[in-house]
């Protein structure tokens, strides 16, 4: 290679050099280019949304097969969505049920053109018997009257737990601002006024199940013998739809004319820096809020015109027998700022819900040996210090725990009536050693031996079972006649672990109106969901 040759190719290889250093630097706004293409190559467009949206995935994902986009839709509680986001996890694009959770995420969530989508009320439904019994279908009802049906001991209802799900905590912050009369903003000073916790804590003596969920809600309806439920509108239209046709009485609606709690059901973009996702968006975007779109959310009961009314709603949906009334303006309650809202979760979790009474059976068999034991006391370690207060699950000083530990045979029964003394059973559940097989059915047994008792008006009972294999000592017939000659409703949730048989958890789930949690990628994950339905 001659000198000029030379010149020229170390010229070109400083100039690719340059160009290599450009790509992989730090670019305008901080962003390492490598990440930054990395995210832009990923051709799936993701989509994190709100559990009681799942009906609506095929109005997403049938528009999206026209268009060959690739979409991916995860599912989850509304506030464990705030979590995933403000830890990091990527999502392209946020569907979540109400506005207000959108305040609560971190600076680093770069959220933009979100735009609601329909509207959903959150109101009580009442089987139609007990709604004409109390009066409620020919009067204007109260938030104030409600309350009062339950002091006198003439309603019970169901409700999802309000610090897991949008529903139970929007129909929560409403029954907090109408009771305590509907100030302009409800302020820090509203929550600490006494005369306000006692009417809040009234009302919730009469909730007689809570579901960290709101389609397990609507099971948890269906399945069991209960008068009322406090859910969205457009859940109360579903669950008729399904009583009607088994020949049940259906739910009568009652929107409280002091304020109603309503959910927008925002669909936001997550700002990664991606252009051609953004277009994908905004073409989801605009196919929801076009006239196919929002026919395909009234058919599903939620509400879409301006305003929430309307006299032209479909009257076989929103079925005015039902106590749906869309021609009528609902007053809506105003929510306050995250930090009320972040104090008001925690009141309800330690002050002003229903007591519990949960019993947990922990397997402590041999094959809980080494990493299988450490996760166990991780997430007990978890559940009953003061790191739950994390996610609004704490204990208060008004629970009562029980944990029995069984392998072979029941290892140790510890327990305390004081929820936030835990201290005992955390040493108890730390220096108890794995060994011998799988008695669940008798641990199980025990379990409802130290409820069967209890004063279900005072305290909502359940039990929670944990284990890693399959039961080998005792048999579920054995639990199921113990459980039907008990004859209450006392839910039993089961976390699997390691090889434990889900089709012999979900019978017991059946049998006991509960659910089948999975513990076995995340362990502290299935304690904390599974505290949402307890």
């Amino acid at each position: 290679m001659d000198k000029q040759s030379k010149t020229s190719f170390y010229v070109i290889l400083f100039i690719l050099i340059l160009i290599f250093f450009s790509m992989f630097s730090n670019n305008e706004d901080g962003t390492n280019a490598i990440n930054k293409y990395t995210t832009s190559n990923s051709k799936t467009f993701k989509i994190i949304a709100s559990s009681e949206n799942k009906d609506l995935e095929y109005v997403i994902k049938n528009y999206a097969k026209t268009k060959k986009y690739d979409i991916d839709i995860e599912y989850a509680g509304t506030l464990d969505i705030m979590q995933k986001l403000n830890s990091g996890k990527k999502y392209d694009a946020v569907w979540v049920s109400n506005s207000i959770w959108l305040y609560m995420l971190d600076n680093s969530v770069k959220i933009s053109d979100s735009k609601y989508t329909s509207i959903n009320p959150v109101i009580f439904g009442i089987t139609k018997s007990k709604a004409e019994q109390l009066g409620f279908t020919n009067k204007t009802v109260y938030t104030q009257d409600i309350v009062n049906a339950i002091n006198e001991g003439k309603l019970k209802f169901s409700m999802s737990n309000p610090t897991s799900t949008n529903s139970g905590a929007s129909a929560y912050l409403g029954m907090l601002s109408t009771l305590a009369g509907n100030p302009e903003v409800l302020t820090e000073e509203n929550l600490n006024n006494e005369e306000l916790k006692q009417k809040l804590t009234t009302l919730f003596t009469g909730m007689e199940r809570s579901s960290g969920s709101e389609d397990f809600l609507e099971e948890l309806f269906l399945k069991g013998d209960y008068e009322a439920v406090v859910t969205y509108e457009s859940s109360i239209i579903n669950i008729n739809k399904q009583l009607v046709a088994k020949g049940k009485e259906p739910l009568y609606a009652i929107y409280p004319v002091d304020g109603v709690s309503i959910s927008d059901s925002p669909f936001a973009y997550i700002d990664n820096k991606d252009s051609r996702k953004k277009n994908i968006f905004i073409d989801l975007q605009t196919y929801i809020l076009s006239n196919e779109g929002q026919k395909i959310l009234q058919e599903k009961g939620r509400r879409t015109w301006y305003g929430g009314v309307t006299s032209q709603a479909d009257k076989e949906i929103f079925n005015p027998e039902w106590g749906i009334d869309t021609t009528k303006y609902i007053t809506p309650t105003k929510y306050p700022n995250t930090k009320v809202i972040k104090l008001a979760l925690n009141l309800y979790q330690t002050q002003l819900r229903k007591p519990v009474h949960v019993v947990f059976c922990l397997d402590y068999s041999g094959s809980m040996v080494g990493s299988g034991n450490k996760e166990l006391v991780d997430a007990m370690d978890y559940i009953l210090t003061d790191r739950a207060a994390e996610d609004f699950i704490q204990f208060s000083e008004k629970d009562k725990i029980d944990v029995i530990a069984f392998g072979s045979r029941i290892l140790g029964i510890w327990e305390t009536t004081d929820g936030t003394k835990t201290n005992s059973i955390l040493n108890n559940i730390k220096n108890t050693d794995p060994t011998g097989s799988t008695a669940l059915h008798i641990a199980a047994i025990k379990a409802l031996s130290k409820i069967e008792n209890e004063d279900t008006d005072k305290y909502n009972v359940s039990i929670i079972l944990m284990t890693d294999g399959q039961a080998n000592v005792g048999t579920y017939y054995e639990f199921e006649s113990a459980y039907k000659l008990l004859n209450k409703d006392i839910p039993v949730y089961s976390i699997m672990f390691g090889n434990a048989d889900k089709d012999e958890l979900e019978d017991i789930a059946e049998l006991t109106n509960a659910k089948v949690f999975d513990g076995k990628q995340d362990l502290v994950k299935a304690f904390r969901e599974v505290r949402g339905y307890n």
